[in-house]
Order: structure tokens, then sequence, then C-alpha cells
């Protein structure tokens, strides 16, 4: 049995002192998130198919990864895959030619709050772990709202790292932790967002929001799970704000290694991890 803890400390509502992605650029980052969508495809993809023709905006596509799954649940889709990074568009832009080659993808570099498409673009958006590190969801679900047709469809996908359950429980564990959701917090974003998108689409002018808990299990049955979630997907996401965390006093070296280390037993033999995402569909009246 997991033992229940307290949650990690909500975000604070100061402004970003350090805004952009917690989690960086590199080639090791580039890697998890591609281990990351390949586990949760089933998981996140399951009833998200669109018809051929439909044209379709992917905001925040990053590097690809959720995007060749987009496309290979929707066959003949016309998509626009967007992002701030152009490093990352131009991984996204490989990835698909290599794993979905002949799929209509137009490329957009540009900030989302701004995007240039007339009114009513789109018949559909698809926005997955984008909002948790955005200052202002908010204003960007009213961006997003702008581009979609009416009769439109918006899917959003967030996670919830306070939603974390994990035995062997370790205090150090559950510290480290909450330093990433504290960094998230330092920089505007907001790694507890999942519970938060019923009333951010609502508020954005949505109507017919249904969110879904979407949960991943990794135990003794499920070893494949936890190699590929637990270990190479949440705690290598966790690990990798090692450097951050000790430069900014919220720990030290010793302690985050201990915390990691605590993490890293939930998915040894014997071990048990999970974690509840947040899938919301809504429609544009």
């Amino acid at each position: 049995m997991t033992t229940s803890t307290p949650q990690p400390a909500a975000p604070r509502s100061a402004p970003a002192s350090r805004p952009g992605y917690v989690h960086g650029y590199s080639a090791t980052e580039a890697r998890r998130l591609g281990d990351q969508a390949d586990t949760l495809a089933d998981l996140l993809h399951s009833g998200t198919a669109y018809p051929p023709g439909s044209r379709v905006l992917e905001a925040g596509c990053g590097v690809g990864a959720q995007t060749v799954h987009l496309l290979a649940a929707s066959p003949g889709v016309l998509l626009t895959a967007a992002d701030i990074s152009a490093d990352s568009l131009a991984q996204a832009r490989a990835r698909v030619a290599r794993q979905v080659p002949g799929a209509r993808v137009r490329w957009h570099h540009g900030d989302l709050h701004r995007l240039p498409f007339p009114d009513d673009s789109f018949d559909h958006l698809f926005v997955c772990f984008v909002l948790e590190h955005l200052a202002d969801p908010a204003a960007a679900l009213a961006a997003l709202r702008r581009v979609l047709r009416p009769g439109g469809t918006v899917t959003v996908i967030e996670g919830d790292h306070g939603s974390a359950r994990f035995h062997p429980h370790g205090d150090a564990a559950r510290r480290v932790v909450g330093h990433l959701v504290r960094l998230q917090a330092d920089r505007g974003g907001d790694a507890l967002i999942g519970p938060r998108l019923h009333p951010l689409l609502t508020g954005a002018g949505f109507r017919d929001v249904v969110v879904e808990p979407r949960t991943m299990s990794a135990d003794g049955a499920r070893p494949a799970e936890a190699d590929a979630f637990t270990r190479r997907t949440f705690v290598a996401m966790v690990e990798a704000v090692r450097a951050e965390a000790v430069a900014a006093r919220l720990t030290t070296a010793e302690a985050f290694d201990r915390g990691v280390a605590e993490l890293r037993r939930s998915a040894e033999p014997g071990g048990t991890f999970s974690y509840t995402f947040s899938k919301a569909v809504a429609v544009k009246p």
C-alpha cells in the first residue's frame, strides 16, 4: 500500500524569474520526450482520431514526440505543427519524416499567443504538455480559441506531479519532486495543472468540457512500464533539474541524490509507481 503524503506546494503567483522550458533542450531531454510519448501513446491518445482532411493544429509540438502518434492515429489529416523553438521544430520535422513518411504537415515557428492564422482556421486543436509551462495558460487558450472554427474541438493533456504515488515511500523522494514543482513555478509554470483544465477551458469560452483521468501504473506485473515510465520518463525528468535545484539552494547535492535513489527503488522488484494525467476535450460554441 502506498503511503499518502502532502502534495508539493502549489506554484507561487509571482512573475517568473527565469522564464523558459524547465527541462531544457538537450539531446537527453529530446530522448526522454520520445520515451515518454511512446510509453504513454495508448494511454493518452486513445479516443483521439480525426477524419481525413481535417485541419488540425498541434500547438507546442516540441520535438515531435506526440506529433508522430497524432499522425499515426489520424492518417490523412492536414496538420499544422507549431512551436516556439526552431531547433525543436527541426527535430520534429526529422522525426515525422522517419516515422510517418508522407504525412501532410505544415510547420510554423512562433508563439502560440500570436498565431498568424485567420479566425476559424482549424477544425481541431491538440495541446499536450504545453500549458504547464506557460505563465498565463488562460490567455493561451483564448488565443487558440480564436483560430478554431465554431463546433471544432480542442484536446488538452496535462500532468500533475502531485499525483505521483510510489512504494517504497521516501520523504527524500517526495522532496525532490517538490523541488521540480518549485523550479517550474519559478519559471511561471505549473507542474500541478492537470486538475485545473476544466475551469481553464470553461473560462476561455469553451463548452461541453469533459475531463478524464488517465493513470499510468507500473509494478511487478508491468516491468516494461517500470523501466520506460518510472525510470526513463519520470525519474529522468526529476534528475535533470539536479544542478538547478542545488544552485537555487533548495537542497544539497547529497540530499537530491538520496531522493532520486529513493524514487528509483519504486521501479525495482517489489516497488510500485503511479501517476495521473488529465485529458480534456471541449468544443468552441
